[in-house]
Parts: structure tokens; sequence; C-alpha cells
């Protein structure tokens, strides 16, 4: 599981993919996000920009990123 550090309030889920390194680019997240394949907290998420906060999970194929304050 990787550990993103929030420097804000929040960090938007495309951001926090490409953090991550779990996708290339901006353009990719949006793609795995529309298509269905990122889970937020177990639901299936499809707004690009959906703001994390801390404590939230974001799955994507088996790769797991934590949101930590």
């Amino acid at each position: 599981m990787v550990e993103i550090k929030l420097r804000d309030e929040y960090i938007k889920l495309g951001q926090a993919l490409k953090a991550a390194n779990l996708v290339d680019s901006g353009v990719m997240a949006k793609m795995v996000i529309q298509d269905g394949m990122v889970a937020v907290n177990g639901e299936i998420e499809y707004q690009r920009g959906k703001k994390l906060v801390d404590g939230d999970i974001v799955s994507l194929e088996g790769e797991m990123i934590k949101i930590v304050k």
C-alpha cells in the first residue's frame, strides 16, 4: 500500500493516482476512472476531481493508496 501525505486539506483523485505512480498522466487517470476501475473506500468512483481526505483508501487493479494527514 502506497501512502500519500496531504499537503493541504485534500488531494483530488486524479492527482493521487499520478502521485502514487499508478498512472502516467492525467489523461490515463481520467480513462481508468471513467472506465470504473477505481474505487474509493470500496465504492466505484467516476469523478476525477473527487476530493480525498485523511483516511481515504483508493484501489486500482489490486494496488492500494492510503491518504494520510
